[in-house]
């Protein structure tokens, strides 16, 4: 039977998250005066703990304020090569490495489910050699540049197993054919953990380890 190991990204392979570092990066290399804007960016995480938008917005509010509305693929690949490989040099966990490096011995197609943004992801992903790339898309204008505005869901919650079920229909894959585990820190992350054959809460948050003791999934501490 095929067998595919799905990862979550932040804080399961990560130490720490990777998207506002991603911009505080991208504007530190591109366009410093940018960096003036982080407090409207704080601002903008205060509106979305009052629920004054939803977290697609913020994502989009942040990625205007410090990057720009919209940014050419040439000028973001340098911006994207350098973060993903300060992120797999200083911001990856021993533990995680170690699994990814044993589902790949062990013949599992490797996937990178995420709600982090594509347009820094796949530079991540390549690093760590994974097969596949789900993440969170950017709408593509019709000059081929980047946009801030999201290309469909943002891949968090429920969003994130429509995603990876769109994927397996695109890809063609038989549901019932295969085998999934799947790894996660957050308990965002629920409705896949539920789906996957071999759920492992990894490096879990309070509430995912709560969850983890009630659903009997194995729980994993990669950071040593």
């Amino acid at each position: 039977m095929t067998e595919i190991a799905i990862y979550d990204m932040d804080r399961t392979i990560t130490r720490t998250g990777t998207y506002t570092p991603f911009l505080i990066h991208a504007a530190l290399h591109r366009a410093p005066w940018r960096l003036l804007l982080l407090p409207v960016a704080l601002l903008a995480m205060l509106g979305y703990v009052f629920k004054l938008f939803t977290r697609a917005k913020l994502k989009e509010i942040n990625q205007s304020l410090l990057l720009g509305r919209h940014i050419s693929r040439a000028e973001l690949e340098p911006l994207t090569a350098s973060f993903a490989e300060r992120v797999s040099q200083l911001n990856t966990l021993p533990g995680a490495l170690r699994q990814i490096e044993e589902d790949r011995a062990a013949g599992r197609r490797l996937v990178l489910a995420t709600a982090s943004y594509r347009l820094y992801v796949e530079a991540i992903a390549a690093r760590l050699r994974f097969d596949d790339v789900i993440a969170t898309n950017s709408i593509i204008g019709i000059d081929a540049r980047v946009t801030a505005k999201i290309d469909g869901e943002n891949c968090y919650g429920p969003a994130k197993l429509r995603m990876i079920e769109a994927w397996f229909a695109a890809e063609g894959i038989d549901r019932s054919a295969v085998k999934v585990r799947f790894y996660s820190d957050h308990a965002s992350d629920a409705p896949v953990m539920e789906w996957a054959d071999e759920p492992f809460a990894a490096n879990p948050s309070a509430r995912m380890r709560e969850l983890a003791d009630k659903r009997g999934w194995p729980v994993v501490n990669w950071g040593l």
